[in-house]
């Protein structure tokens, strides 16, 4: 008889494979995530300028009213992970079923008003008569599916807490190789299938969104991979909600903050034309695959401090820490410089006939690329800090960089200078430097872990 595989406790062993354990499924998992707007940018650039510009237009708007509810998934995570670091497998159970209870209602409310503000959302980001009707459209699908996605990020942030990555990254995988069949079928039609244009992205995500959510929450339902949540647990329990909504709030308005400085983003860019802005949506596109890595790793840290911050081992957390930082410095700043080289390439593979579009996304990159390294130190910390439950400094750091510095610099720069347009993609790269020190400088100043400590005597 074969011997059962003894689940990893990352709250002991080697810290650099704990990390590695971690990350490879998560950051795999989110780069899998991130190909379906890839895959949409892709097929949609067959049609034109036109329909890459309807997506980018709407997206930073569907990633701010996600963001909303994101961040109490996240609080999930926390939660979760500091309860299995102190071996309590009920209230992991407990917490899990609760997370998944609050976050329904919270999607079924983003979901109505998602889809019902479509169009005045739309015109007020900028959207012009050239591309509203679609841009409306690939919202108003994508707001009916925000109940699946938000069911399945619980499935994944759970999951996560207990340091279960692998089984996520399947289910993602699975469902971004029916999104590669579906997008092409909804886009442009296929025999009894009428083609959809720029709308059948959206549903194609929807479809794919819904299966990976059913997946997730039978996973869940069984309770053979390390939770178990039941519908006895599933009723309103304010204590537990607040503790949750005092986490999970400022990593909600950390994530709105960045989601709502892209929609600012991109209403200073349309400013430029319908060009510049696929130019904006395909670097930003870049981007989002790019920082990847990034989140991966802060992901993979933001579990591991929480569990062993949950076993009382803090100064493990802050080794966890300093290895991760060097981990995304080093290696984005190396991934950073090789994009660079390939940046007009890989601008010319999402839209092949439009010379101006591929020069000024090539130069977007270009720009950004040297800085993805720093952008990688200040996400690290953001999971520092929200392992530990201290979402606030992630929050703070995030309104400094986006407020204070990126946008006032983009506006000025485009609006004052010779630079015109481009000045907007030279706020990118300054912003994330100041930031990051900004992260790395509190970092060091230890507040989080004497926060850390204070809460646990709280509660012995």
């Amino acid at each position: 008889m074969r011997k059962k595989k003894r689940p990893i406790k990352y709250t002991e062993g080697k810290i650099f494979s704990s990390l590695a354990n971690l990350a490879w499924p998560i950051i795999l998992a989110n780069i899998l995530q991130t190909a379906y707007q890839l895959i949409d940018t892709f097929w949609l650039g067959r049609l034109g300028a036109d329909a890459v510009a309807a997506v980018s237009i709407s997206f930073p708007i569907l990633f701010l009213i996600l963001s909303l509810g994101a961040g109490l998934t996240l609080a999930g995570t926390v939660i979760v992970s500091q309860h299995k670091g102190a071996e309590n497998q009920a209230e992991v159970n407990y917490s899990s079923s609760q997370t998944v209870f609050v976050i329904f209602f919270i999607s079924v409310l983003l979901a109505i008003v998602g889809y019902f503000s479509s169009t005045p959302l739309m015109k007020l980001i900028g959207a012009g008569p050239e591309i509203l009707s679609d841009s409306v459209s690939y919202f108003q699908v994508s707001s009916l599916g925000f109940i699946f996605l938000f069911m399945f990020y619980v499935f994944q942030s759970l999951m996560r807490g207990i340091g279960n990555v692998l089984l996520p990254m399947y289910v993602v995988l699975a469902t971004v190789f029916l999104n590669l069949v579906l997008d092409p079928l909804f886009i442009f039609g296929f025999g009894p299938i009428p083609g959809f244009g720029v709308a059948g992205a959206a549903v194609a995500s929807v479809v794919t969104q819904g299966l990976s959510a059913l997946a997730g929450l039978l996973i869940l339902f069984r309770g053979k991979r390390g939770i178990k949540i039941n519908f006895s647990e599933m009723k309103f329990d304010f204590p537990w909600t607040r503790r949750m909504f005092n986490i999970g709030i400022p990593s909600s308005m950390e994530m709105s903050t960045r989601a709502a400085g892209m929609t600012v983003m991109v209403m200073l860019v349309t400013s430029f034309g319908s060009e510049v802005v696929a130019a904006y949506g395909i670097g930003s596109r870049i981007l989002s695959l790019i920082v990847v890595p990034a989140l991966g790793f802060a992901m993979a840290t933001t579990t591991l401090v929480g569990q062993n911050i949950g076993a009382g081992k803090i100064k493990r957390a802050e080794r966890i820490g300093n290895l991760s930082t060097k981990i995304a410095f080093f290696g984005l700043t190396a991934v950073g410089l090789i994009l660079f080289f390939l940046a007009e390439p890989i601008t010319a593979f999402f839209v092949p006939n439009d010379p101006g579009v591929i020069r000024d996304g090539s130069l977007f990159i270009k720009i950004m690329a040297p800085s993805f390294g720093v952008l990688g130190v200040q996400q690290v910390l953001n999971g520092v800090f929200n392992g530990a439950g201290f979402t606030k400094a992630s929050l703070l750091i995030s309104v400094f960089a986006l407020w204070i510095i990126r946008f006032p610099m983009a506006f000025v720069l485009s609006n004052n200078t010779s630079l015109s347009f481009e000045g907007i993609w030279w706020a990118f790269p300054i912003s994330n430097l100041i930031a990051a020190i900004a992260a790395f400088l509190y970092y060091k100043m230890g507040h989080w872990k004497l926060r850390t400590i204070r809460y646990r005597h709280r509660q012995l």
